[in-house]
């Protein structure tokens, strides 16, 4: 019997996972994707040079260095549910695609190292969440190595985070010792054993058994510990309350190691009881403020992030839409608020670089529109082009270069390449006023790195990254669009426009910013900047 669209929509679980670089996010997003079915083997993360493979991490330099810069996108289905696993960059360069991807996202995956804690990219990616109110399901990962006193952890965890921790699952010791967890709900044991070299890949580290038979198999040191702190737990740690995890009060806990693919399936089975499926959306309709509901019947939805390349053999050109109403049909006509039509004849669904047509997709779901150009991150799509979502912001760079050709007679091929890449968000290019310079800007140094690799991969030019004689950037905007003019002729020298032809300020440093927002009063100087589509 097939499902209403709104049926449909309740199947969705669309997620992010966020972490501190280490912490062990990518191995945990192949052993979901393991888990769920989605894939046979996990990528082999912790493997040198050509044996590293894993799906989420699919351009070279991920691969290369072994982390992640670039948000994916990878879809599953596994108990009757549809999951959206957005895989998010750990490193702090790359937060501002972080960012985004979490507006994308319904409810987040925050991953642990048990032997560190609260780290400082974790506490960052943790007020993202707060402030779009996203629910957080915590990892204790990393538990077959040392850890600090789970007591201890979920403390830091309601210290740093004001966040009420609630454990589903208890440790039994860490490291060496490491034995399994107590599930604290069912009272039953989840055993912990590492694979032998004579075991099939598709053995499983775990299997449930009754307490009472945990109690003949465990060291009586390692049970009476468990027991222990069970025990204190069930005292001093509020029980689980579904309704204060959706307002983001609360957080359920698992414990486990991503990399022995323990506690993955509890993981997994936690998500799908307790993830909400896609949630109401802030909008306007017409300058006035609506919320748009999965179960609404008119297909809407908005772009979140741009991907070129992914395919090496064509120069394809992917937005990522992440619905919020309606039932999508391939070959359906999409507007954006600026009336543009956008005809989507082959709907892609992702697993990383993977791709297949998708005939049909609804609330929660994330597609790729492939385009040449048309939709830019931020943009919003609706059959009638009247629904405008909420906008996603432009943050101001920490580093400014100046971009130019090895080869000088490449420079209008070097800067279509950058306004690619910006238009993608892997960095931010703005174009002085005077003279012909193209600043880059970019929150961390390994974002040029990056953009270096990238220009060089997929557009065969050679660019050199030099010190401008600029290091702040603040958008410009007044109420009275003369004095903004006024001000943007008589400082020639020191202003121009980012990608969108928004005005900008460029400054030599936070001091000259002071000094010219005191001398112009009418004008405000940010470092947001929030597209208008």
């Amino acid at each position: 019997m097939s499902l209403t669209p709104a049926e449909e929509a309740a199947r969705r679980r669309t997620f992010a996972i966020i972490s501190h670089p280490d912490a062990g996010k990518t191995t945990l997003t192949e052993n979901l994707l393991l888990a769920g079915g989605a894939i046979r083997l996990a990528g082999q993360v912790a493997a040198r040079g050509e044996r590293r493979r894993t799906s989420s991490d699919w351009m070279k330099i991920e691969r290369d260095r072994g982390i992640s810069v670039s948000a994916s996108v990878m879809t599953f289905e596994h108990d009757n549910l549809m999951f959206n696993l957005l895989d998010t960059p750990g490193h702090e360069d790359f937060s501002e695609d972080t960012y985004r991807t979490l507006t994308a996202a319904d409810s987040a995956v925050m991953v642990l190292d048990a032997a560190k804690g609260i780290e400082p990219q974790t506490l960052k990616l943790f007020e993202v969440c707060r402030m779009r109110d996203i629910p957080i399901i915590t990892f204790i990962n990393k538990m077959d190595r040392e850890a600090l006193d789970p007591l201890e952890l979920l403390d830091e965890i309601q210290d740093k985070l004001q966040l009420d921790t609630s454990p589903l699952y208890w440790p039994a010791a860490s490291g060496q010792r490491f034995a399994g967890m107590k599930d604290l709900r069912k009272g039953d044991f989840v055993s912990f054993r590492k694979k032998t070299a004579d075991q099939a890949d598709d053995v499983g580290p775990s299997t449930r058994i009754g307490m009472q038979e945990a109690r003949g198999t465990l060291d009586t040191m390692v049970m009476d510990e468990l027991e222990e702190g069970a025990e204190l737990a069930s005292e001093a740690l509020p029980d689980f309350d579904v309704k204060a995890y959706e307002e983001g009060h609360m957080t359920p806990v698992v414990f486990g190691s991503a990399l022995r693919h323990f506690g993955v399936n509890e993981l997994l089975s936690t998500l799908a009881e307790f993830a909400p499926g896609p949630r109401p959306q802030k909008a306007e309709k017409k300058d006035q403020p609506i919320t748009v509901d999965r179960s609404d019947k008119t297909v809407s939805g908005f772009v979140f992030k741009i991907q070129a390349n992914m395919d090496p053999n064509h120069r394809d050109r992917v937005a990522f839409l992440r619905l919020c109403s309606g039932e999508f049909k391939r070959g359906m006509r999409l507007k954006t608020t600026s009336n543009k039509q956008i005809n989507i004849h082959a709907p892609l669904m992702f697993l990383a670089q993977d791709r297949e047509i998708a005939e049909t997709a609804y609330a929660g779901d994330v597609i790729g529109v492939p385009n040449h150009g048309q939709l830019r991150v931020g943009d919003s799509l609706s059959e009638s082009g009247e629904i405008k979502f909420q906008g996603i912001p432009n943050f101001a760079p920490e580093i400014l270069r100046r971009a130019r050709p090895k080869d000088p007679m490449k420079s209008k091929h070097l800067r279509k390449a950058l306004e690619s890449l910006a238009e993608e968000g892997v960095t931010q290019l703005f174009t002085p006023v005077l003279g012909s310079d193209m600043i880059v800007g970019a929150v961390g140094s390994l974002q040029i790195d990056v953009m270096a690799e990238r220009v060089s991969a997929e557009y065969n030019l050679e660019v050199v990254f030099e010190q401008a004689a600029y290091n702040v950037a603040r958008w410009v905007s007044s109420d009275d669009p003369a004095k903004l003019e006024a001000f943007m002729e008589k400082n020639r020298g020191s202003v121009g426009t980012d990608l969108d032809g928004a005005p900008v300020f460029l400054g030599k440093n936070t001091w000259d910013v002071g000094y010219v927002q005191e001398k112009n009063p009418d004008l405000q100087f940010t470092s947001t900047k929030e597209r208008m589509v």
